[in-house]
């Protein structure tokens, strides 16, 4: 199935070259973990902070299970931010 993978911030450079807006199109298994899609592209899982699928916050314990995907989701993920 496609679904549309965002990376942000400092992980932007990890995204395939010539990438517009942060975003790319992926194919991926129809079982697919958040983390298969995360370590796929070489996230350091630490730096995978805020795991977001149409907008809806996954949690750490919440990435490896399977089926949470559908056909056009979005996948978006930032590294933890420091700042005031």
């Amino acid at each position: 199935m496609k679904i549309t993978f965002k990376l942000y911030a400092t992980l932007q450079h990890l995204l395939p070259s010539g990438t517009v807006r942060n975003a790319v199109q992926i194919e991926v298994a129809d079982n697919a973990s958040l983390n298969d899609i995360i370590d796929q592209f070489k996230v350091p899982r630490e730096l995978a902070h805020l795991v977001l699928v149409n907008g809806v916050f996954h949690c750490d314990a919440d990435r490896d299970q399977r089926q949470v995907l559908k056909e056009n989701d979005v996948l978006a993920v930032w590294p933890p931010v420091a700042g005031g």
